[in-house]
């Protein structure tokens, strides 16, 4: 796509955006002044103002971008390669011993720096 049709393609943005910004203050106002309502069709209403809001800022150029960050995380997600739960346990284990001879490490340096200490004070 050349970078005219782009621009051709992205030229209402702004009215674009706008549209969305009413839109959402629709569902707003709507939803307060028809509280008397039962919540169900207040909330398919809302339901079906979204995915208009959300449908008309997709096809902007900032929305279409976010679409695309989208579809490239939920690719990348796929390719994780998960840990499996022996892993997972394994891991955990060694990081939970890691925590506690450290932390006898550093309760022992406090208790030799503190005896140090009241020597040299008195």
């Amino acid at each position: 796509m050349s970078a005219n049709v782009e621009a051709k393609e992205y030229r209402l943005d702004g009215l674009k955006w706008l549209l969305v910004v009413l839109l959402v203050a629709a569902g707003v106002v709507g939803n307060s002044y028809y509280s008397d309502v039962s919540v169900l069709y207040r909330v398919l209403a809302l339901v079906a103002g979204g995915a208009m809001a959300v449908f008309v800022a997709v096809n902007t150029a900032k929305g279409n971008a976010f679409w695309g960050l989208l579809r490239e995380a939920q690719a990348e997600f796929r390719r994780v390669v998960w840990p499996s739960r022996q892993e997972v346990n394994q891991t955990t284990l060694i990081v939970v011993a890691v925590v506690i001879v450290m932390s006898i490490v550093l309760w022992l340096l406090d208790t030799f720096l503190g005896w140090l200490a009241s020597l040299i004070i008195g």
